[in-house]
């Protein structure tokens, strides 16, 4: 190739003969790239032959890496999205739970599951619909009751099942699950445990809510069921010193053996010392709400008293892991998000890629096992779940009834 050596002097000529001003720099660069050319090939004698076809190489062969429908083309995983609140007054809790989708991921290995994170902050019903146009085949969320009720419909008509996070049992069934935890299940747990340890006469205090209406009708029917007898209930409004005037309208029917407080345990707290005058032994119950208060135990008030909850002994393991991954402690409603990947890991295993998500595992009564211990849905939709009793003792809580391991037939 000493012939190419050539070409800077050609060059030069052309720029001598035509001047840099007529022809300018582009062309420069073509002639150049034409005498390269000329020099490289040897010029035969006579007519030059037609040229040949030059034949392409074949393509390399690459991962399926398009876009399509604005999410990354994948024919090897289903798809799942996650719809939670990724920003507004609810995004601590909705980056909490997409953590610990991420997190459950990563620990099953699972390799035949995409999810794609959808933000219900700008609207629930917007977000399901760009998750069904984008190929979802399952919904994980959404975390609000309301929300629930906005995806439910559109989901229905694409065929694709909801896990939702809500405790809402008004909100389930017709291809929506729930893996909130129920103060159905709580309230009737730890009056079962209250009845077995001989608490017969029960009060009941119960805030002016929906959550406490439907607390108040759960009360009646689990004492009534366990064989005690309600006494006393009264409910109260959240203005200041509702719970306190509550409290004293029960003290015509002191002494109680135990009183249910269906609300938070600082609302609880503030009601014990009011009870204790007129029935100074009586046991204090407590629901669901109390076990996602981190400082609870910490209410000397409340030492002593019993609520119904799910295990924490492997929350406290997946706890550390997050905050070693994330660098922060987790919102304790993560752990339903870590649990329905765990649930979707294990129903993935028979889900044929690109196929509809197997709904009737979900409906068969077979017993899951996550964090928060083992659990099953039921007919309505509604997660069963295997709830231990937890007593508050000098700063700490105690389990003094461990859940169950799993159902029985």
């Amino acid at each position: 190739m000493a012939e190419a050596a050539t070409v800077p002097q050609r060059a030069k000529t052309i720029v001598r003969r035509f001047g840099v001003r007529r022809l300018g720099v582009r062309a420069i660069f073509t002639a150049a790239t034409l005498l390269v050319s000329a020099c490289s090939t040897v010029v035969p004698r006579g007519p030059a032959p037609p040229p040949r076809p030059v034949q392409a190489p074949p393509p390399v062969a690459r991962p399926d890496v398009g876009v399509e429908n604005g999410i990354p083309r994948d024919a090897a995983r289903n798809r799942v999205a996650l719809l939670v609140p990724l920003s507004g007054a609810n995004a601590g809790v909705g980056k909490s739970l997409a953590n610990a989708t991420q997190l459950a991921l990563l620990d099953t290995g699972s390799e035949k599951v995409r999810i794609t994170n959808y933000d219900t902050a700008y609207g629930a019903a917007a977000a399901a619909q760009r998750a069904v146009a984008e190929g979802a085949q399952l919904i994980l969320g959404p975390l609000l009751a309301e929300d629930v009720r906005a995806v439910g419909p559109i989901a229905r008509r694409a065929g694709v099942p909801v896990i939702a996070f809500s405790n809402d049992a008004s909100v389930a069934g017709d291809g929506v699950y729930l893996m909130g935890y129920s103060p159905t299940q709580s309230i009737e747990r730890v009056v079962d445990y209250a009845r077995s340890r001989g608490v017969s006469n029960f009060g009941g205090l119960v805030p002016n809510a929906l959550y406490g209406t439907r607390a108040s009708t759960v009360f009646l029917r689990a004492v009534e069921s366990a064989g005690g007898r309600v006494v006393a209930l009264q409910t109260y409004d959240r203005s200041a010193g509702a719970i306190g005037a509550a409290v004293t309208r029960m003290a015509k029917d002191a002494p109680f053996d135990g009183v249910l407080i269906a609300d938070s345990g600082a609302a609880a707290a503030s009601a014990v010392p009011l009870l204790r005058r007129s029935s100074p032994g009586t046991r204090i119950i407590g629901t669901e709400l109390w076990n996602s208060d981190n400082g609870i135990a910490a209410r000397p008030a409340l030492n002593g008293a019993w609520f119904a909850s799910v295990s924490n002994s492997l929350y406290r393991q997946y706890g550390a892991k997050y905050r070693s991954r994330f660098g922060t402690s987790p919102y304790r409603l993560s752990s339903l998000g870590y649990d329905a990947v765990l649930l979707t890991a294990r129903i993935s295993r028979d889900w044929r890629i690109g196929s509809p998500f197997p709904e009737a595992r979900l409906r068969s009564g077979e017993g899951y096992a996550g964090i928060d211990g083992a659990f099953r849905f039921g007919r309505d939709g509604v997660a069963e779940r295997a709830l231990e009793v937890q007593e508050i003792r000098s700063g700490t809580t105690t389990v003094v009834s461990p859940a169950p391991a799993s159902f029985g037939r």
